[in-house]
């Protein structure tokens, strides 16, 4: 009796590798594990062994850790018969430009909705610069796999998914049968996401199981940028502080922070002293009229033509900034002039700054998008050295900003005209 008794414990008391393999990828406790990447904390919370989430803003939690091979199994239960969400694989670390989501291959976490073109049932696609082959051709050409057949139970019943990724190829069952799938994924090497998409959704029993893997030169691994956390949670303007009798110029728009171009400026509650930060802008059709900008050269001074007079540009101008370190002066620009953004007017401008300081905070190439389209800046602060990356082209490269303040928040700058901010992150360095 004894020995059987013995026996029992050791069988329960067994962690669930042991069983077939498989680990938790959720404790049941906390989100040990999992990072917040550009939602609110009040987003996600775990509660009775489940991770809760509330649908808003659109946004992700995702591994700590990058898989390549594996199975994943877990269970998801919508509250509402029209709930959407979704389990990305192989995905970023960061969103991709101006959206909320990364790049990654999506498997479909939606009840109440069937149309020729998608359904509720375990749809499986590609997004934001991802690329799969479905196993079956999609009506319109889409790379989407529709299901098989419909397997889906309805609002507060309990799903469970079993997901198969290996060497490039993905396979999912729903509630026990494999109904869709796809292959020659790019990338296949990534983080796994939980999405928020509107709606309440609750996730529990997630665990998995890694598999061998034998990466080549044909498989692209995903971004692996960590250690970076919303600044900007995308639901409100929790963090900032609104200029004084002015709050309603700043607002938040389906997950954006737009500004109107009236009143102060948008700062930081909180300082930072090295950090990289992330930060996607646009311009809206609003702008301040056409101006006589000056072209500025390499150097940073203002081209000069035969007869002396400066030589100018016709701009529709459109003007903002980011100020770093709590000060005005080191302000990374946004705006339409010839140069570009990226330059930082308050050394540049400074005529007691020596030649080299100028010219180093004057952008090296225009690399901004068309208005109304996404920018992405990737602005570094190094001591007194700054770095700031538009659009994936170095713009200002390791430039000395003598006297800079050693900490300070950061700001977005009001100067007339309506811009749009989203994916605001940083990773502070070394504080």
């Amino acid at each position: 009796m004894i020995n059987t008794i013995l026996a029992f414990i050791v069988c329960c008391s067994a962690p669930l590798q042991d069983k077939g393999g498989f680990e938790p990828l959720f404790n049941g406790l906390d989100l040990t594990g999992w990072v917040n990447v550009n939602g609110a904390d009040s987003t996600w919370r775990v509660e009775s062994g489940m991770i809760r989430c509330t649908g808003k803003p659109i946004c992700l939690l995702r591994t700590e850790e990058v898989y390549e091979n594996f199975i994943l199994e877990l269970e998801w239960r919508h509250e509402s018969p029209q709930g959407n969400a979704g389990l990305f694989v192989w995905a970023d670390a960061l969103p991709a430009l101006g959206t909320p989501f990364t790049r990654a291959i999506e498997v479909q976490v939606m009840l109440g909705a069937e149309t020729p073109n998608y359904t509720s049932e375990g749809d499986i696609f590609s997004i934001w610069g991802a690329v799969m082959t479905p196993d079956r051709p999609h009506p319109n050409g889409w790379a989407r796999c529709l299901p098989s057949e419909e397997r889906t139970k309805g609002a507060g019943e309990w799903n469970h998914y079993r997901i198969e990724c290996i060497d490039g190829r993905i396979k999912l069952a729903v509630n026990g049968k494999e109904v869709s799938g796809g292959y020659d994924c790019n990338p296949r090497r990534g983080y796994i996401c939980l999405e928020a998409e509107g709606s309440p959704i609750d996730f529990k029993n997630i665990i998995i199981k890694r598999l061998p893997s034998e990466t080549g030169p044909w498989a692209e691994s995903s971004n692996e940028a960590t250690g970076f956390k919303p600044l900007f949670n995308g639901l409100n303007l929790d963090g900032w502080k609104l200029p004084e009798s002015n709050e309603a110029n700043w607002t938040v728009r389906g997950g954006k922070i737009f500004h109107n171009g009236k009143g102060g400026d948008l700062w930081s509650k909180e300082g930072f002293r090295d950090f990289d930060l992330v930060v996607d802008w646009k311009w809206t059709d609003d702008h301040q009229g056409e101006m006589e900008r000056p072209v500025i050269l390499p150097n940073g001074s203002i081209q000069i033509d035969e007869d002396g007079k400066e030589v100018t540009t016709t701009v529709l101008e459109r003007d903002s900034g980011i100020f770093l370190r709590g000060s005005a002066k080191s302000q990374v620009n946004l705006w339409c002039w010839s140069v570009g953004s990226g330059e930082v007017w308050g050394y540049r401008t400074d005529q007691s700054m020596p030649a080299d300081v100028r010219a180093a905070v004057t952008p090296r190439v225009n690399a901004d998008n068309p208005v109304g389209d996404w920018n992405r800046y990737f602005i570094r602060m190094r001591g007194d050295r700054l770095t700031v990356i538009l659009n994936g082209k170095t713009v200002i490269d390791q430039a000395r900003l003598p006297g800079v303040n050693e900490e300070g928040p950061i700001a977005f700058q009001s100067h007339g005209n309506e811009v749009e901010f989203r994916n605001v992150l940083i990773r502070p360095v070394g504080n």
